[in-house]
C-alpha cells in the first residue's frame, strides 16, 4: 500500500562507510540502536535502504532520526543487512525524545 509513497520513518542510521564530513548518500535505515553492527542483522522487512541526493547530513550516527522520502518495495542486498524497501531522501531531522 505504500509503494511509492512519500512516508515518514524513525530509525537509527548506519552508514555503508564513514565519512569524515559526516555526509553520507546511502545508508541503512535500521529499528534500534546497534543492529548490523555487532549481531545478525534485523530481516529485510525491517531495514530501509535510504538514497540521498545531495549527501545528507548527519550529526551523530549513535541517536534516532526522522527520515522521509518516497518509499519503493525494491531489496537492496549487502554485506550490512538486506532491506526490502528503498527510499529516496527528501528530508532527514532529529527524531525528539
Amino acid at each position: 500500500d505504500l509503494n511509492g509513497k512519500t512516508v515518514r520513518l524513525p530509525g537509527f542510521v548506519v552508514p555503508f562507510d564513514f565519512s569524515v564530513g559526516g555526509k553520507y548518500s546511502e545508508f541503512l535505515l535500521v529499528p534500534y540502536f546497534g543492529a548490523c553492527i555487532h549481531t545478525p542483522p534485523p530481516p529485510p522487512n525491517q531495514i530501509v535502504y535510504v538514497k540521498a541526493e545531495p549527501r545528507a547530513e548527519i550529526v551523530d550516527i549513535w541517536v534516532p532520526v526522522w527520515v522521509e522520502g518516497v518509499l519503493t518495495t525494491r531489496r537492496k542486498d549487502s554485506d550490512i543487512g538486506d532491506s526490502a524497501y528503498t527510499l529516496t531522501l527528501t528530508k532527514i531531522e532529529p527524531y525528539d525524545f
